[in-house]
């Protein structure tokens, strides 16, 4: 191999890496807020005390953010309330934010 050639191979562009975008990157967090707190405290308060121990009790059955994502749709069936995807992802990207902290 000629020293022009490879001097030129390896100056060229490494391939970027790909990152995985952190969960819930579409969703407004601030959005999904307002909405857990019209909706999810009021249910959650019939069963825990406070009604964020949900988010935080150490036999929580979310471990993943997907998990927690197919929760919230679980949620809004159950309750009835009606959520565009959008407004799904916006509640788990509330909850991620202030109490799961899943990452890519």
């Amino acid at each position: 191999m000629n020293a022009p050639f490879l001097l030129l191979s390896l100056l060229a562009p490494l391939p970027a890496l790909a990152q995985e975008p952190p969960p819930f990157a579409q969703g407004n967090a601030d959005a999904g807020r307002a909405l857990a707190e019209r909706d999810c405290v009021a249910c959650h308060a019939q069963r825990y005390e406070p009604a964020t121990a949900i988010y935080t009790r150490k036999d929580r059955r979310v471990t993943s953010a997907s998990q927690l994502l197919a929760q919230v749709q679980r949620c809004n069936v159950e309750l009835g309330a009606g959520y565009f995807p959008e407004e799904e992802e916006n509640v788990a990207a509330y909850l991620n934010r202030s109490y799961y902290r899943f990452s890519p």
